[in-house]
């Protein structure tokens, strides 16, 4: 199949947003694309990934003198390592309006959790928050044209999973599992029971399209009602699920009644239901909510990449 570079509709929302505001936080699922977004569309800007330990101590030691050393900006990645930055950003950014300045800082970082707690604390008013999810599928049809439907659901919208055979997907998504949900999540909740995530997991995979019913759940999976929403609620603020939530004209019962549950990339849910195959997926009896759960995410993202806010809910009559 081969690499390609993807095009993502983001890169216009990405450049407008600098005519209005100094900086840019970029955050959403890991292997999402922000990084190659960021230095394709942004090549100008010099690169700096506070996932390097080197990288992160000069930061951490002496937070302007490493921000004075970028006299035109700088792309921040992996900022998550290091939250605190918004604080010394959001002084440069300050100054820059007093003096006349025209840096642009990009800042990017997988975790919404830490991230978007100081981007609102230090940065409201200073930053454009924009939000990238898995490819849509527009985005995957403009560099593999021709793709099936079934294909489509099978390898979901990581950019990773695009110019490899079926086993490398299998591999990808074993390895995407083990070491960012499991390992993330587990240290944000202090997951002691393994087994009953994994299989918190596999039961959500299996309600796609469904309302969450947290009380049936606690009883699958053996833990109490509250644990369940707490899980419910970090894997929605990680990126791995999105939750539709019903229209009514009445705020309140819109936040209060029950939402529907998506997964955030199709391709993850196919993989904790154990498909491997387009052969598989084609005699699934889940294939009908895996192609809604594609649809749906697909305005979603289209509304993100514009740089818009989700604004979707599902009629409840």
């Amino acid at each position: 199949m081969g690499n390609k570079l993807i095009y993502r509709t983001m890169e216009s929302a990405l450049s407008k947003s600098f005519n209005y505001l100094p900086t840019i936080t970029i955050t959403g699922p890991r292997q999402s694309g922000k990084t190659t977004l960021c230095r394709t569309c942004l090549s100008d800007l010099p690169y700096v990934n506070l996932e390097d330990y080197h990288t992160l101590e000069q930061l951490q030691n002496d937070p302007k003198g490493f921000i004075a050393r970028f006299p035109n900006g700088v792309i921040i990645d992996e900022a998550q390592r290091w939250p605190q930055i918004f604080s010394y950003l959001q002084v440069e950014v300050d100054n820059d309006r007093i003096n006349g300045g025209s840096r642009r800082f990009v800042v990017s970082g997988s975790s919404n959790f830490a991230l978007l707690a100081k981007v609102t604390q230090s940065m409201a008013g200073r930053t454009a928050v924009l939000t990238l999810l898995p490819l849509t599928v527009s985005e995957i049809l403009s560099s593999y044209p021709g793709t099936s439907t079934d294909e489509l659901l099978l390898r979901g919208g990581f950019p990773a999973l695009w110019g490899i055979d079926f086993r490398g997907v299998d591999v990808l998504m074993s390895s995407y599992l083990s070491t960012y949900i499991e390992r993330d999540l587990r240290s944000l909740l202090n997951i002691k029971d393994l087994h009953a995530f994994q299989t918190f997991l596999r039961l959500c995979a299996g309600r796609i399209g469904q309302e969450f019913n947290a009380s049936a759940m606690s009883v699958e999976v053996g833990v109490s009602v509250p644990t369940i929403q707490s899980w419910l609620s970090i894997l929605e603020a990680s990126y791995v699920v999105t939750l539709l939530r019903p229209y009514y004209q009445n705020i309140g019962k819109q936040l209060t009644k029950s939402p529907k549950l998506y997964f955030c990339d199709c391709g993850l849910a196919a993989w904790l239901l154990g498909i491997r195959s387009t052969e598989q997926m084609a005699l699934h009896p889940l294939r009908g909510n895996l192609f809604e759960n594609m649809v749906v995410t697909d305005f979603i993202k289209t509304d993100l990449n514009r740089g818009l806010s989700n604004q979707f809910f599902f009629y409840r009559d």
